[in-house]
């Protein structure tokens, strides 16, 4: 009923007769700092970190279009980018581990386009994850992600790991850091052109995740992360869609 109500107001006003300026570029893209090695792929970007061996972040683009493909992940495996010239986990790092490999961009968002389907198997894009949240709450989140984007249109996306207390320790010879939790940042625009953002974080355990109840604004998340996300928008929009989120909007409830 909320998500009905929020949708009558904004057709009070067609947007037909908006004029809606197009979004800047790289709007995924979150401050860049001198410790970020950025690999920028077809499909994502990553600041992988050579101490931990896993992705600092991870920014893309999702479009109503890139949503739906026919690229293939049969037969795909893990594996190092071999253009990277620094050190990354291995599989024989999480091999035996009880952790499984965590992608951060979802091979799901990728069925656009085979190359950037393969390229998230990388490493570079990878983090031990809880079995549980991985093919449970985390993958719940990835599927309504590509909902929004479908139904926006187009969503902007940061999605990572806290390493936190590091409570997990690391695995493998390589000693891969274990995150404590992930998060996760979303950007999309409503019929106005309104930015509108929401963040979430998720402990890396067994216990369940409801989005209302691991939902947070972005600036509370950027506190807890310590990054800034989204700068490439205005200073205003971004103090705005940043200070709150509106959980009509994203038509989130206890659904799963």
């Amino acid at each position: 009923m909320k998500r009905f109500l929020y949708l009558v107001a904004l057709l009070v006003c067609s947007s037909a007769c908006l004029e809606i300026p197009p979004a800047p570029t790289g709007l995924e893209m979150p401050a860049v700092t001198p410790q970020d090695r950025v690999v920028v792929y077809e499909g994502y970007a990553s600041s992988y970190n050579t101490k931990t061996l896993i992705p600092n972040w991870v920014a893309y683009e999702l479009t109503e279009e890139e949503t739906h493909g026919d690229a293939s992940r049969e037969n795909l495996n893990f594996s190092m980018d071999s253009r990277f010239k620094g050190k990354q986990a291995m599989r024989e790092d999480y091999a035996g581990s009880g952790w499984t490999k965590g992608h951060m961009a979802p091979a799901g968002d990728f069925f656009w386009d085979q190359d950037a389907m393969e390229e998230t198997f990388y490493f570079m894009n990878v983090c031990p994850q809880r079995e549980e949240l991985n093919s449970k709450d985390w993958q719940y989140l990835e599927k309504q992600v590509r909902r929004w984007a479908r139904e926006f249109g187009r969503v902007w996306v940061v999605t990572g790991p806290i390493v936190g207390e590091n409570r997990y320790g690391t695995i493998g010879a390589n000693h891969v850091v274990v995150p404590d939790a992930f998060f996760k940042a979303v950007l999309a625009r409503d019929l106005f052109g309104t930015y509108q953002a929401i963040g979430f974080i998720m402990q890396n355990d067994t216990q369940r995740y409801y989005l209302e109840k691991c939902a947070l604004s972005v600036d509370d998340l950027e506190k807890r992360i310590g990054m800034d996300l989204f700068p490439a928008l205005p200073d205003d929009e971004e103090a705005t869609a940043e200070a709150a989120f509106n959980l009509a909007f994203w038509d989130i409830d206890y659904k799963h």
